[in-house]
């Protein structure tokens, strides 16, 4: 495990995964927020043609089976479930009023 420098102070890799899930066990409804992508360059590469990336805030719109589909700002995205798996969220639960 290694260590990253959060908001100034040192926390263990370990801490920082403790908030971290895989896209694919977010209600529908909910948002989240890209930590990670576990997969090698050719699915990063994907992702980032469909305009998700580290960084990107999702909304689940709908769960079809294993797949999912996404939207990440103006855009509608449906991924399957091996993918989903791949993205380790950080949640950020049911969108505010205006948000």
């Amino acid at each position: 495990m290694g260590t990253v420098l959060i908001y100034g102070s040192m926390v263990s890799m370990a801490v920082v995964s403790l908030f971290l899930k895989p896209l694919a066990t977010i209600p529908a409804g909910d948002c989240a927020r890209i930590a990670e992508i576990r997969g090698g360059r050719g699915l990063t590469h994907k992702l980032f043609g469909l305009g998700l990336r580290v960084g990107s805030e999702v909304r689940v719109l709908q769960r079809r089976g294993p797949g999912l589909v996404l939207s990440s700002a103006e855009t509608r995205v449906a991924i399957g479930g091996g993918i989903a798996e791949q993205l380790w969220v950080e949640p950020l639960g049911v969108p505010q009023p205006g948000r």
